[in-house]
């Protein structure tokens, strides 16, 4: 890739390249968006947080390359990556529809509700509480056991430590009875 940094432009004339050479596609680029975000307000967010990045890389860009499938990608990429932050978001709910039952249960009751089966409900309530948390997150919420353990503020081994006795527990409490 031949990056463009053989003369030193100003700031003004690097911008006004960038505007000339951009003005041309953001018809395209905001159908993209659009089609992209599935919302008006969203797909203008995706194309400024595209565009923004596309000013910042323009000095690494190849004149020889093709700038309307690059800041395609851009876009695309901008997209991929707000799509996974926001699936990593909690979900949010207005306070107004909260309960006093939705505040004052923790997570753990409310996962402890959800189980299919009371044996299974039982025996997780049998397990000390730093078992039954490090199990909650790492296999109810599937997070690893380092953002467990960051989440619980213990060393890693003590999560899988914990996590291992759990789940042996849980073994010998659900394993139907041999007489």
């Amino acid at each position: 890739m031949k990056v463009v940094t053989s003369r030193q432009e100003s700031d003004a004339d690097f911008a006004a390249r960038f505007t000339r050479q951009t003005e041309p596609l953001l018809d395209m680029l905001t159908r993209g968006a659009r089609r992209l975000a599935r919302c008006d307000a969203d797909a203008d967010d995706l194309l400024q947080d595209a565009l923004m990045h596309a000013y910042a890389g323009f000095h690494t860009f190849s004149e020889d390359s093709n700038f309307k499938a690059w800041l395609f990608r851009i876009l695309y990429n901008r997209w991929v990556s707000g799509f996974r932050a926001r699936q990593r978001r909690p979900a949010e709910v207005p306070l107004d529809e909260l309960t006093e039952r939705d505040v004052s249960r923790s997570a753990e009751a409310e996962f402890l509700d959800l189980l299919p089966n009371d044996e299974i409900t039982a025996a997780m309530a049998t397990l000390p509480e730093g078992s039954r948390v490090a199990l909650y997150y790492a296999d109810a919420l599937e997070y690893t056991y380092a953002e467990t353990a960051a989440l619980m503020d213990v060393p890693i081994g003590t999560v899988m430590s914990r996590v291992s006795r759990g789940r042996k527990r849980l073994r010998f409490a659900l394993e139907p009875d041999i007489a």
